[in-house]
């Protein structure tokens, strides 16, 4: 109760509060390791995924791996492409309380497993080149695998850089069987970590502990002395290191390197709660180090705390929700899009009834021509009869926002239950298996923490 307390009693704010301070990141792009790969294949860097491998279109690849679900597994073994040409017809009951046997929704017009996650072919002659192989598919036909994971594109990606297949993104299908884009190792000194977040791609120590750097450090300069190292450690790296990409050392003492990246001297904070907390990034003039930052929001969206971190809200604070679903097809195709069945999402938003489902969680309505300029954000046009992708002349369509080309949402509940306040958060979870599989989860930004004297810091306050 304490800490939903202090939480009622904290302004929300803007997405540059929280972002801002790693605006020499918002224009870089990761820097990645270059290896072998076969000929036609290149890399692209993402907007969330960073580098990702593409096919000579620029089309992401993924790959599917094999996942416990709730009553048994779905994706492939190492070495074993199984998403196949024949069309999914009954529910397989992994991932759900409910026994297989269900015929699948839209079945008239269900596409094959490989119709929506294409195989990249290979060459009747092709070689294995590093740690890019060929696998023999169960047609025949040869199929190029990564690390001896089957490669796939996605019927969802049209341009480079699209990324909308699948994602490495924390919460997204944490109880489906969902697909993972591919990329390059990031190129960062074996002490480090590279993770993908909503904020940008968070570099960590490889034990996950976060990393920061120091508003009062020079270029390569360490200004952290006497009092500040009682709460900040160095990152010490080992005096043989050499510059790997972006990332220098520097002689903080005699004998003793400090690691920096892009010229700013890297920190730990050993006083930080848990593994992967960001605590350290809500002390005045120190921040998260990110190797890219993710597109802002839209103008107008803030950035406030709740319960579970750092939430993103409406531009009346309103907790603001992106939908999640994988079917339970054998092949565990999306249906979080609003060009797949809406079965699912009416289900769990209005028992079935779209007019409910709209007014329990209504479409976050955009301005007319709205542009956002990257491929995070966008807009687009729903039928809410529907919940499909509609034309600006379909009678009564809605012009939504989308994040990664799905529509988000707010929550106004169904019978006096609903977010009433910015601080409120009620709808996180809502649905099948917490949402693992089924329903809306909150889009957040940071985890949040309490400070010595227990209550909720603000990013840039202590």
């Amino acid at each position: 109760m304490r800490i939903l307390q202090n939480i009622l009693s904290i302004s929300f704010f803007t997405f540059t509060a929280v972002a801002g301070a790693q605006a020499y990141a918002a224009a870089s792009k990761e820097d990645y390791l270059r290896a072998p790969m076969p000929f036609g294949f290149q890399v692209v860097v993402s907007e969330v995924e960073g580098p990702v491998f593409a096919d000579a279109k620029g089309h992401t690849l993924y790959v599917w791996p094999k996942r416990s679900l709730r009553a048994g597994t779905q994706g492939e073994d190492v070495g074993k492409p199984t998403c196949g040409n024949e069309v999914v017809r009954e529910s397989s009951g992994t991932q759900s309380p409910y026994p297989g046997g269900f015929e699948m929704p839209e079945l008239e017009t269900r596409p094959a497993c490989t119709q929506v996650w294409p195989p990249v072919y290979a060459p009747d002659d092709a070689k294995p080149v590093g740690k890019w192989s060929v696998l023999q598919r169960l047609d025949g036909r040869k199929q190029w695998a990564y690390e001896r994971r089957a490669l796939y594109t996605s019927n969802m990606d049209k341009e480079p850089g699209d990324v909308l297949g699948g994602t490495k993104l924390p919460g997204i299908g944490e109880g489906s069987a969902v697909r993972i884009p591919v990329g390059p190792e990031s190129n960062v000194p074996a002490q480090f970590n590279v993770m993908v977040t909503m904020a940008g791609r968070l570099v960590t120590l490889r034990d996950n502990w976060s990393v920061y750097t120091y508003d009062g450090d020079g270029r390569n300069k360490s200004n952290c002395k006497d009092a500040c190292l009682d709460e900040w450690s160095p990152v010490v790296a080992p005096f043989s290191s050499a510059t790997v990409g972006e990332w220098t050392t520097f002689e903080r003492s005699p004998g003793v390197l400090q690691w920096a990246f892009r010229g700013r001297p890297v920190y730990r904070h050993p006083t930080d709660l848990k593994l992967g907390s960001q605590d350290g990034a809500d002390i005045k003039g120190w921040h998260n180090v990110y190797t890219q930052m993710t597109p802002s929001p839209p103008a107008g969206f803030t950035m406030k705390p709740t319960i579970v971190g750092m939430g993103l809200g409406d531009s009346k604070g309103m907790t603001i929700y992106r939908y999640i679903c994988t079917d339970d097809g054998a092949d565990q195709q999306s249906c979080d899009s609003p060009d797949h069945p809406q079965i699912y999402r009416f289900a769990v938003c209005g028992g079935g009834d779209p007019d409910r489902c709209v007014k329990t969680f209504p479409y976050l309505i955009a301005p007319a021509g709205a542009k956002t300029g990257n491929k995070m954000w966008g807009t687009m046009y729903i039928d809410p009869k529907t919940g499909k992708r509609a034309t600006a002349t379909t009678p009564g369509a809605l012009n939504v926002w989308t994040l990664r080309e799905r529509p988000i949402y707010t929550f106004a509940g169904y019978r006096g239950y609903g977010d009433q306040k910015s601080s409120d958060i009620k709808a996180n979870g809502w649905g099948e298996g917490n949402a693992g599989h089924n329903g809306y989860m909150a889009i957040i930004y940071r985890d949040i923490s309490e400070n010595r004297d227990g209550n909720i810091a603000r990013s840039g306050e202590r």
